[in-house]
């Protein structure tokens, strides 16, 4: 048997290349798929099927480039009608060499998710391994909210086939779940890498519950469903374009960056809050480059192409490869010669604000002053904020600003000055005079021992 597990950075997604005798599948795949092609030829494996725990939603699913490349077949739940691929069904059995994967519907987090039990064919009741989706992770259970007014029916649906489903395959089986920490997909997931489904039932909080309790714990979850999520499903139901051919990010010299600015193109800053604050575009948005993949999806749009702007254009294919695994496929490309060359060529620049968290406590109670606080809210809660903060969380900003006042002086903060710096770069796009953001931000202010409010 030859494991693969590929985490793909930014959404925390895994996805899973099993082989054996020659033969293999690959479980949730991302778009980009040569990862895959380059384990299988490494060893010796042909892919025959790829099997879709759930309907993503977070990402392009990559099955169709799978089977265009390589002749394997699609393979879904049945609850949902795909516009491609093959349903399955609770008990379908498939053969990859010596192991037997055996299909198990576990609906809850959406109608049609399954997971896989993996075994040997020559034990087959005993499960080596289970592909759970997005049912169950590490320390955590799926998400049940995208069903608005059934989310009691949706948690009691989880909590069966957790309990009737994937815990009776056993407590050594490993667990394999299609998220890691850091997912918008979960909660509180773990950041453990390895578990089984006995520590899963002897440390995930969630498994501690009865049914009514789990379904009351899943029904108050607060969870951010980014805007691209919509066009995720759509693509995911019905069979996403294939990837753009010639995937070459071409330089732009300043006149065709303007040009473009000027029909309404994204000009996504990937530069650090400090270079950002120092100078930039007037309109663009400070995203970081480890940030991508998080955030991207809550601002851009499908119908205007991205340009790139960074310092010294090094290692941009990463930040046009998350941006296509999101559906982004009109990435124009990037400045030729990087923000200096904007400098260099007498066009306009902005600047944002920085303040140090001793500047910002001295400030506190000033009432020319309005401080946003753009952190999830858990983080605002859990571990404690300022006085007279705001809070926001950065990703449903955009829809907010038109109640945050303009006469004042607005201070973003977060947890550690990148957010609070996207949160900067918004407001400033929206017409905002005065916009600063605190560097380090609340990283910053509890190294300074300064005191905070629950």
């Amino acid at each position: 048997m030859i494991p693969e597990r590929i985490t793909s950075e930014g959404i925390a997604h895994h996805s899973y290349l099993v082989g054996s005798g020659g033969e293999a599948v690959v479980i949730d795949p991302r778009r980009d798929i040569g990862v895959y092609l380059e384990m299988a030829g490494r060893n010796d494996l042909r892919i025959t099927r790829v099997f879709e725990t759930h309907r993503n939603e977070d990402y392009v699913i990559g099955s169709l480039e799978l089977a265009r490349a390589t002749g394997a077949t699609v393979h879904h739940g049945a609850a949902l009608p795909f516009a491609y691929g093959e349903p399955v069904r609770d008990g379908d059995r498939f053969r990859v060499g010596s192991l037997e994967i055996r299909v198990l519907e576990t609906p809850g987090h959406t109608e049609e998710s399954i997971s896989l039990a993996v075994s040997e064919t020559e034990s087959p009741k005993r499960a080596l391994a289970v592909f759970t989706g997005d049912a169950l992770f590490a320390g955590d259970t799926g998400r049940t909210d995208f069903f608005p007014g059934r989310e009691e029916e949706m948690g009691g649906t989880l909590y069966d086939s957790l309990h009737r489903k994937i815990f009776p395959l056993g407590d050594d089986v490993i667990l394999c779940p299609a998220h890691g920490s850091g997912s918008v997909c979960g909660v509180n997931i773990a950041d453990r890498d390895l578990s089984t489904l006995g520590y899963e039932r002897a440390v995930n909080p969630q498994l501690r519950h009865d049914r009514k309790a789990f379904i009351a714990d899943k029904v108050a979850e607060k969870h951010h469903t980014p805007a691209y999520f919509r066009q995720m499903e759509r693509y995911n139901l019905q069979g996403p374009p294939p990837l753009p051919p010639h995937r070459f990010l071409p330089p732009l010299p300043v006149d065709r960056v303007k040009e473009l600015a000027a029909a309404g193109a994204w000009l996504l800053d990937i530069r650090l809050p400090t270079s950002f604050a120092g100078g930039h575009i007037p309109g663009s948005l400070n995203l970081w480059r480890q940030g991508m993949a998080a955030f991207a999806g809550y601002y851009l749009t499908y119908d205007q192409p991205v340009v790139i702007i960074d310092e010294f254009n090094l290692q941009l294919e990463p930040v046009h490869r998350q941006l296509l695994r999101l559906g982004f496929d009109r990435v124009a490309g990037y400045l030729a010669g990087g923000f200096f060359a904007w400098a260099k060529a007498g066009e306009p620049i902005r600047r944002a604000g920085t303040l140090s968290v001793h500047e910002l406590k001295g400030r506190l109670g000033d009432p020319s002053v309005y401080l946003l606080d753009v952190r999830d809210r858990s983080n605002f809660d859990r571990f404690g904020h300022l006085p007279g903060a705001h809070n926001v969380y950065v990703g449903e900003l955009p829809p907010v600003i038109p109640t945050i006042p303009r006469e004042k002086e607005i201070l973003t903060f977060c947890d550690a000055g990148y957010k609070s710096s996207i949160a900067a770069s918004l407001l400033l796009r929206e017409g905002f005079d005065r916009v600063s953001t605190v560097l380090g931000s609340m990283a910053a202010w509890r190294a300074a021992g300064f005191p905070v409010e629950r």
